[in-house]
């Protein structure tokens, strides 16, 4: 078996798919880098979503090195998608023989890249296992759930997270709560984040936005809100209604955007306060919600970042993968209805929201304690070879 060879099992092939695997993947690199002996860590961007410059300023800023491998596998359904990961990396996997496939987070290449190497007897290392939104109807959960039953080590971001693997049937020995890799980024990034109004200046927006004046951030992607033209349109439309009390920057995801056109929505926003951006690189971003008085978004790392920085945040969904943004953090489950939306905004514009606290372990401090757990599992393999 690959992982019974200790050559092999010290060289751990690395996946990303999109940039929030990257801000994951970058501190866990880090860390496993540090280890005596090395490891080697060749990577793999499936290209699932890509964007030239956009990820050169990832790389660039998160100090990550270049990819070994390109699938260049692009946008398409979700079959088409995960069968074209399986497809390309197959080869990747024969030509490294890795001890080990290190996966992030829930998107189509994470499955791919799992059932790729449990098919071929390679152990599969699983970076946020065990989130869980309980709704199937969301492909990221179907793929959270088979890579995490794909998996040979499981590393935990959050308690519910450890019981909800329990609950389905997976050993504890396997399991390990170390906390929030997207928070050590988070940390480490933090004192270079882009100040708001040089963000502004650069976009043309000077004025947009007054010094030390609220303003609220929208970050709109899953296709449950912006693949279905009514439920886009009301979200819009309560956004619009919303710039009235506060201005909106927009950055655009470029799904959104292409729905927005189709849709024939983009007029709504004629005359709202709203800054429709194109894409932001990471320090933009951060800089952008670290100042905010309110985000609103459909993104989980957005929960998780907002919570990390004590800045309200309303999820426009019906649920959430990582309740302890909402049980101790300063996220909020908002839904649809644009009443409530409008009622909760209100109350966090007039009277601030909650601030919520730091869950434990999201000091900034995961990636070693992944890298710790991973070296102690190298040594029991090898052990076991002699």
């Amino acid at each position: 078996m690959p992982y019974d060879c200790p050559h092999q099992l010290r060289r751990i092939l690395c996946v990303v798919a999109a940039r929030p695997n990257l801000i994951k993947m970058a501190p866990i690199m880090r860390a496993l880098r540090q280890l005596d002996p090395p490891l080697e860590l060749p990577m793999v961007h499936t290209g699932q979503h890509y964007d030239a410059d956009m990820d050169a300023d990832f790389f660039d800023t998160l100090d990550i090195p270049a990819p070994d491998f390109r699938l260049e596998v692009g946008s398409a359904s979700h079959a088409v998608q995960t069968a074209e990961v399986l497809r390309r990396v197959e080869p990747v996997l024969d030509e490294t023989e890795p001890g080990a496939v290190l996966v992030v987070g829930d998107v189509n290449s994470t499955l791919a890249c799992a059932l790729a190497a449990a098919k071929k007897n390679i152990a599969v290392i699983h970076v946020e296992a065990g989130l869980r939104s309980f709704d199937r109807s969301m492909p990221e959960e179907v793929n959270r759930i088979l890579t995490d039953q794909l998996s040979e080590l499981l590393f935990t971001s959050e308690p519910s997270g450890m019981n909800n693997l329990t609950h389905e049937g997976i050993p504890s020995y396997r399991v390990h709560f170390v906390g929030n890799v997207m928070i050590d980024t988070l940390t480490q990034q933090l004192p270079s984040a882009t100040p708001v109004q040089a963000l502004l200046r650069r976009q043309n927006l000077v004025g947009f936005i007054e010094p030390e004046a609220p303003y609220a951030v929208l970050t709109l992607h899953r296709p449950a809100n912006v693949d279905d033209p009514r439920r886009l349109r009301t979200l819009i439309e309560t956004m619009v209604r919303l710039s009235a009390d506060v201005p909106i920057v927009f950055p655009t995801h470029p799904r959104t955007r292409a729905m927005l056109l189709k849709f024939e929505l983009g007029e709504l926003l004629d005359g709202a306060r709203i800054a429709c951006l194109p894409p932001l690189g990471y320090l933009d971003m951060l800089g952008l919600m670290h100042k905010a008085r309110l985000v609103l978004t459909d993104s989980g790392g957005v929960q998780e970042e907002t919570s990390a920085l004590g800045v309200p945040c309303l999820t426009l969904r019906e649920n959430t993968e990582r309740p302890i943004t909402v049980t101790q953090g300063s996220n909020a489950i908002a839904g649809r209805d644009p009443a409530v939306i409008l009622a909760l905004c209100r109350d966090i514009l007039h009277f601030g929201g909650k601030k919520g606290r730091l869950p434990q372990y999201w000091d900034g401090h995961a990636a070693p304690r992944i890298a710790g757990v991973v070296a102690g599992w190298i040594a029991q393999r090898e052990e076991r070879k002699q």
